[in-house]
């Protein structure tokens, strides 16, 4: 077995637990972005209001990319 056969697993385990990982979000409706009650099964202490910041566009929906950015700066908060 060669060194890198060994260190798959150790890397694949390491990612698993990585606490930087975004918290996956369902798309419920199939619709293309995340309603309030959408991110709530994840992120169940979101409020209407942290809904709104995230929400850049104030399309009513947050998209794929208000997601990332949120959960990239912290604004999302699992729990």
């Amino acid at each position: 077995m060669t060194k890198l056969h060994l260190a798959i697993p150790a890397v694949l385990v390491g990612l698993s637990l990585s606490p930087a990982m975004a918290q996956e979000v369902a798309d419920a409706d199939g619709n293309g972005t995340y309603s309030l009650e959408e991110l709530m099964v994840s992120y169940p202490s979101l409020t209407a209001e942290v809904y709104a910041t995230i929400d850049t566009n104030a399309d009513g929906a947050v998209d794929a990319t208000e997601l990332k950015a949120a959960q990239d700066a912290g604004t999302l908060k699992a729990g």
